[in-house]
Parts: structure tokens; sequence; C-alpha cells
């Protein structure tokens, strides 16, 4: 844990706790949502809000993630509940993912996140900021047919990003489009240099006004023709009190320990949840103003523990989320303490206000969602890595079409090919350097191979050699290499054997016919004579 989270816990309370409470916020229809489309009870959606802010944040060393029910389980979570037959087996599977990352924690498999490139995770932010602002606009227009949460281009109703847009027009509510509007000046205005300089502003967030805004208009609205009906509000389970609370509590089913399919479930669950969850690290570190870097080993470790409580209890399987950690940087957090508080509010609200909660519109949250979403794909990003050039600019843009026209997984995957695809073609381009008399340099022609020289680099090699002219002076200069492949080692093995026939005078220094390194140390002093010819050492020199 870095010293800011050691001993500014409190110091840093005046900025965490509003932002706390923009997450929570947030987090309330997203958990939701989320369990609507992962047909689970409602509740389950609550209870890993819950576990992801209070256990997981107080184990995980992420300064700004927020954890929580993640929109890109959802699918595997629907299908995954039909196929076992019960919620109760389910969870059960639930417990084996958390088992599995914890082992996957003290594995040291975190280091897997690391090798996402990064035009791959900021396009993966754009790309879910679109996503995110599409997805909303509906909700602002009071039209709430697809689930709050949603991050897939398909939805369940046969209608998509695109066409919901469409639909969305002959289902508007004025009320809730009213509410939108008037929420989204406020946020506009708080954003306002004028108003960021008053001390009151700074402390009362402006999403909490735009939410009591809209509560306060809805209710003025009632019996009016801009009425809101229940489906364009927030919809959470009424637990009156501790008692019927634990009632809404479903508990895991162990006799399913024996199916096999169980333990695939949550083998999936883990790999899938872990992923994600790295990515979303790499993403929030990168937007952390202080560049704080999370220890994903110990991300891994929490998580596994928040979902085995989250399994055991009722609840659904937890990851880092984006939405939740980027509204949680774009509120100004300071810490974990917002995760922490996040839960705990959340817990409190669920017992003792839920008659609160299910007054505000999902059109005021709409708004705060529209403009986390545009910040998170601003223009300017656009332009910043279109100037770094294309070997940057078309993974990003890949990764960006990728995620809003499909999902998450798959938009980063296909991020992940292109980026992949320019590494290997510029291993392909580099993976040797040649100088010679006309470089201004009084030795031999030699080719210099780089650090890392592998099989991709074979036809690029062998076409290098094949173009060196008979008579010629010839040095191979392994001395800066630290691995190379047998294929590129049979390559130059063959090629000693073709020097010979077209009279070249040939030196190979740093590595011997199998590779094995040689003493560096003036190897290419020593292998040229004082009249500029090659020295001929054991038949590996030829003239």
């Amino acid at each position: 844990m870095d010293n800011n989270q050691n001993h500014g816990v409190f110091a840093n309370l005046k900025h965490d706790f509003p932002a706390s409470i923009i997450v929570f916020l947030v987090a309330v229809p997203l958990c939701l949502g989320i369990a609507l489309a992962s047909g689970a009870p409602l509740f389950s959606g609550i209870i890993a809000g819950i576990v992801g802010g209070i256990v997981v944040g107080s184990l995980s060393g992420s300064p700004l993630g927020v954890s929580g029910p993640a929109a890109g389980l959802a699918v595997i979570v629907l299908h995954a509940i039909q196929d076992l037959g019960a919620f109760e087996i389910f969870l059960v599977a639930v417990v084996i993912a958390g088992v599995v990352q914890v082992i996957l924690g003290f594995l040291k498999a975190g280091i897997i996140g690391y090798y996402f490139p990064s035009s791959v995770i900021k396009g993966m932010l754009a790309g879910i900021g679109i996503l995110i602002f599409l997805k909303q606009i509906p909700h602002a227009f009071g039209y709430d047919k697809d689930y709050e949460g949603s991050m897939e281009f398909a939805q369940p109703d046969g209608h998509n990003t695109f066409s919901e847009l469409y639909y969305m027009l002959g289902g508007i509510t004025p009320g809730a489009l009213a509410i939108a509007a008037v929420s989204l000046g406020i946020l506009i205005l708080w954003e306002q240099p004028f108003m960021e300089k008053k001390a009151i502003f700074k402390t009362i967030q402006g999403p909490l006004v735009v939410v009591v805004t809209g509560i306060t208009m809805a209710i003025a609205f009632r019996s009016t023709g801009f009425e809101l009906t229940p489906e364009h509000l927030v919809q959470i389970p009424v637990a009156n009190g501790f008692g019927e609370m634990v009632n809404l509590l479903t508990f895991p089913d162990f006799s399913a320990l024996g199916n096999g399919a169980v333990w695939l479930t949550g083998v999936t669950i883990a790999v899938v949840a872990s992923l994600e969850t790295l990515l979303c690290v790499e993403a929030t570190d990168k937007l952390d103003p202080q560049k704080r870097v999370t220890p994903t080993n110990r991300e891994l470790k929490a998580q596994g523990v928040g979902n085995i409580v989250s399994g055991l209890i009722g609840g659904l399987p937890v990851t880092q989320v984006i939405v939740r950690s980027s509204a949680n940087i774009q509120s100004g957090g300071k810490t974990k303490m917002v995760a922490i508080l996040h839960g705990i509010i959340l817990l409190i609200s669920a017992l003792a206000i839920p008659f609160v909660l299910n007054m505000i519109p999902l059109a005021s949250l709409a708004a705060i969602l529209l403009l986390v979403g545009y910040k998170l794909a601003k223009p300017a990003l656009f332009k910043e890595m279109y100037k770094i050039g294309w070997t940057q600019f078309i993974p990003f843009v890949v990764t960006v079409l990728g995620i809003v026209l499909t999902d998450l997984l798959i938009g980063i995957s296909l991020g992940l090919v292109v980026a992949i695809a320019f590494i290997l073609y510029n291993n392909y381009k580099k993976p040797y350097f040649f100088y010679s008399k006309e470089d201004g340099l009084d030795v031999p022609i030699v080719l210099e191979l780089a650090e890392d020289v592998t099989f991709i680099n074979k036809a690029s090699i062998l076409h290098a050699l094949d173009t060196l002219p008979s008579n010629s002076k010839v040095i191979i200069d392994g001395t800066k290499t630290v691995n190379i492949d047998y294929d590129v080692l049979e390559i130059i093995n063959d090629f000693k054997i073709h020097a010979e026939f077209e009279n070249i005078d040939l030196k190979i220094i740093g590595l011997d016919d199998l590779g094995m390194k040689q003493n560096p140390k003036k190897a290419l002093k020593d292998a040229i004579n004082s009249d500029g010819s090659v020295k001929v050492t054991d038949g590996v020199g030829h003239h």
C-alpha cells in the first residue's frame, strides 16, 4: 500500500467522502441492472456491490479502483444459472472462482496485466466511454427498455446500441427528458472555473445536487403530464430492517461440489473476472493523477476473497469496474477509502432508506454517466493518439470500434491482435544493424544482431545474408544478443558453409555453433587484423 493510503485515510476524507457518494449513486442502478441482465435476484447485485466496496476495497492495494458486479460477466452468469438449474448451485461456482483467483494471486499471475499495450488500454477507456455515452442517451430520454449497465452491442430484446436510439424516438418521456436536461445543465455549470473557485461547490458535488434536483422534479411532476412511472426510477428491493435483509440472502448448495459443470463454470468466471480486473487496474492507474501503480497479485487475491464472500451470501461475481473507478477519479477521490465508503453507504441505504433510493430518476443518473462517458472518450485523446503515429493509433481505433460494436473482451482481443501484428512487423524489420566502410568505420561489413532474435526474424536475416556480395569481408556480431532462436542459428550455420563457396571472409563473434554466448569484451576488435582482414580462428572464419 502506498504512503498516501497508509497515513492519508482521514487527511483525504474531505475528498474521499463526497466522491464515495457519487460512486454510490452510480453503482446502485448498475448493480440492479446487471443482476437483472444476469437472470439473478435483484438483491444479488446489491450484495456484490457491498462486498466489492467493503471486502475487496479493504484488501486491495488499488488506490482508486472500485469493484462490484461486472456487465462483462452478465452473459456468462445468465447461461450458467440456466445450465446449472438453480441460483444456489451457481453460487458454488462463484465461491470456486474466488478460490481460483486467490491461487492465481499467489502464483503471481497478476503480471499478465502488464502485457497489454498502452494503445489497447487507452482504446479500452475510449471505447467504454463512447459505449456509456450511447447507452445512456435512451435513459436520458426516458426510454428504459434496455437494462442499466448494459455494455454489449447486441441487446437481449433484439435491438442494438444504435437501433435503440431509433426506437427511443417513439418512447420519449417528457418528464425524464426535462430532468436529464436540467441535470446536464447543473453538471456543466459545476465544471466551470468560477464555480470551482468557491469552497462550498468543492464540498457539495454536482452529481449530488443533480440527484436531489431529480427527486424534487419527479415529485413535482406527479399528477401532471410529466409524471414518471416506476420503470423510470431506481427500483431497489425493500428490506425493512436487518431481519428482512437476511431473508433476501441466498446461500450456496454445496451438495453440487461433485458436479463437473460447476467447477468448469467456476474456472471460467475466475479467468474472465481476473482478466477484466487486470485490464481495469491498468486503465485506472493510467487515469490516476498521481500515477500510482497497483500491486496486481494482491488485487487478484482481494478479488478472490471478495468472490468467496459474495458467493457465500448470495452475491454476483465481482471484478474491478472501470465505470465506477472512472467516476471515482472524476469526482476527486484520493484513496481506496472511496471504495470502502461507497460499500458502507450501499449497505446502510439498502437497510435504512431503500424507499429514498427508489425515488431517484434514472434520467438523473444518465446525465451523470453521460459526463463520465464523455470524459473517458474526449476528442483530445483521439488527437493525441493520432499524433503518436499509426502503430499506436490503429490498435487504439480497432479496440474502440471492437468494444462499441461487439463487447469489452472481444474489442480488447481485436486491438491486442492488431497491436501484436505491429510489434511483429517491427521485429521483422529490426533484427540486426548493418555498417561497413561506407558508414565511416574502417571495418568489414558487420551484421550486428539485436538483443532478441526470434523465428519471426528468419526471413529478413536470410534475405540480408543472401544479398552479401561475393569476395567480401563479413562479421556476424552476436555480442549484444541475449536470446536467439535455434531457427536463426541454423540459418547462420548454413551461411558459414555457403560463405566458403562465395569466397566470403566470415567471422562469427559472440555466438558459438549452438548459440551459447562467448565473452563479448573486445570481441569485435579481436576479430579484425590490423590490415582490415578478418582473422581466421578454428575454422569459424573462412577465406
